[in-house]
């Protein structure tokens, strides 16, 4: 089936000169980044929601790459957070021209018509504008390699993977863990609400093997 936009018009007012311009008027306003990341052509994909701040990325597993689903998502975030922790955390969302971000209305807004987050849009085959994230989704490929399927992955293999992904120490972040950085900015409180998990230095595991099932 033919990928298609929900709403034409969705770029209006959300390109990515809107977004510097945005960021230069609101500059405390923590970004985060978004994408799909897919498994073999028309099964399963997923959603990724990156903290730019803190590295810390969440993965969502769908069964299509479709509108819904990432609404979905964001309804669910919306009401297990809570709308003030949800609009202090997801102020500022930046993703790609994908037809599953297509209907950003219904991301931006509650449906009770409140304004809960802002999207805007990177320019067409630029993803070096949100590369934070597509920088993070290289961890995601050492353990899902490109062309694996996603079929048979629950979203508990999902959150495990990024737990682990999570709790890898970077150099950017002074040899500190996504899982660390976000838990200095927001609490642990938050950090579990969003399921992370951190796990010990010596037990992090980025291939293959860490999602091998017996068989």
């Amino acid at each position: 089936m033919k990928d298609f936009k929900v709403d034409k018009a969705c770029r209006i007012g959300r390109t990515y000169n809107d977004y510097i311009t945005y960021c230069s008027q609101h500059p405390d306003l923590p970004v985060t980044q978004m994408d799909s990341v897919e498994g073999k052509k028309g099964g399963k994909v997923l959603l990724t929601i990156h903290f730019v701040k803190a590295e810390l990325m969440l993965a969502f597993l769908r069964d299509s790459n479709d509108s819904q689903s990432v609404l979905d998502i964001f309804d669910r975030l919306y009401l297990e957070l809570r709308p003030d922790i949800f609009m202090s955390i997801i102020p500022l969302v930046l993703t790609d021209n994908g037809s599953e971000f297509s209907n950003p209305k219904a991301i931006e807004y509650d449906r009770q018509g409140n304004l809960r987050t802002r999207i805007f849009y990177c320019n067409a085959s630029s993803p070096g504008q949100k590369g934070s994230a597509e920088k993070n989704h290289e961890f995601i490929r050492y353990v899902l390699p490109k062309g694996t399927s996603f079929d048979s992955l629950t979203q508990e293999d999902v959150s495990l993977l990024m737990d682990h992904i999570n709790s890898y120490s970077r150099e950017s972040l002074g040899n500190k863990c996504p899982c660390e950085m976000f838990e200095f900015l927001y609490g642990t409180d938050i950090l579990h609400a969003l399921g992370c998990h951190r796990i010990p230095p010596n037990e992090v595991n980025l291939t293959p093997s860490l999602l091998k099932r017996q068989e």
